[in-house]
């Protein structure tokens, strides 16, 4: 049955499609830790659900009501430049309410409940070609938008008021990260849903920063356990009829509990 499933193209279109994921989450990811970003980027995932129900009651596709929730709530939050306990007070009131509008576009929705439940919960085995296409798409803008603002990110993330003295557009690039966030989020939220975004963004890169502190390697080692992750959360889920998400966050919590270890074992000796 699993040989059966391999040859089968859905198989090949998930295979890719969370290759392509795993790939641009685990390069931003880094970028969250390191701004610690991590409650925004649930709340992005939040409102980006929120937006997907609100396309779904009025009769647009779901996949551009998430991508507009997510990159709408990035933007304002981008702006904002809010920081500490600030920012996720603020992000906390916001995310308050946007369940409540996701709860009220559920009831609403006279659809079948597949479609709410696919958000939740991500369904990569249903990625068709044309969607596949829309991933890589994306996946290609937000790594060519890292690849030109690496150096003034890391510099701003790693000391924004130096970065600020020397001119560096702390405000810009604050807007810049949150809105390659919620492009990477809605991008994540198709394959492990809005209630497991975070593995894919955050825990890999939280890992790999146990791992190194030299900033490529962690990129790397990011975007690596993230492959691995997913890729062997896909087949995994092949082998083992359970949802695909569950293997996805498992492996990836084994790596970071593994990455903890051996960090504390590096600092004992």
């Amino acid at each position: 049955m699993f040989t059966t499933l391999l040859g089968e193209h859905f198989v090949h279109t998930a295979l890719l499609a969370g290759a392509v994921v795993a790939i641009v989450s685990g390069a931003i990811g880094v970028f969250v830790v390191m701004r610690g970003l991590s409650f925004a980027v649930h709340a992005i995932s939040e409102l980006g659900f929120t937006g997907a129900t609100g396309a779904l009651v009025i009769g647009l596709n779901p996949v551009a009501g998430m991508i507009g929730g997510s990159l709408a709530i990035g933007a304002t939050l981008g702006v904002l430049s809010l920081r500490g306990r600030e920012r996720d007070s603020a992000i906390g009131a916001v995310l308050a309410f946007g369940l409540g509008l996701g709860v009220l576009f559920l009831s609403l929705y006279q659809g079948y409940a597949t479609a709410a439940t696919n958000i939740l919960f991500g369904s990569i085995v249903g990625v068709d070609d044309a969607q596949l296409g829309v991933l890589a798409a994306v996946a290609a803008l937000v790594l060519i938008a890292l690849a030109v603002l690496y150096r003034p990110l890391y510099f701003a993330a790693i000391d924004p008021e130096v970065a600020a003295a020397r001119r560096v557009p702390v405000r810009m690039l604050s807007v810049a990260i949150f809105l390659l966030v919620a492009l990477t989020t809605a991008e994540a939220i198709q394959v492990v849903g809005v209630l497991l975004v975070l593995t894919l963004v955050i825990t890999p890169a939280a890992a790999a920063q146990r791992l190194t502190v030299r900033p490529g390697l962690t990129l790397l080692l990011s975007i690596g356990i993230a492959l691995v992750s997913t890729e062997g959360g896909i087949l995994l889920s092949l082998a083992k009829a359970w949802p695909t998400s569950f293997f996805i966050s498992s492996i990836s919590f084994a790596f970071y509990v593994a990455a903890r270890i051996a960090s504390y074992a590096r600092s004992r000796g």
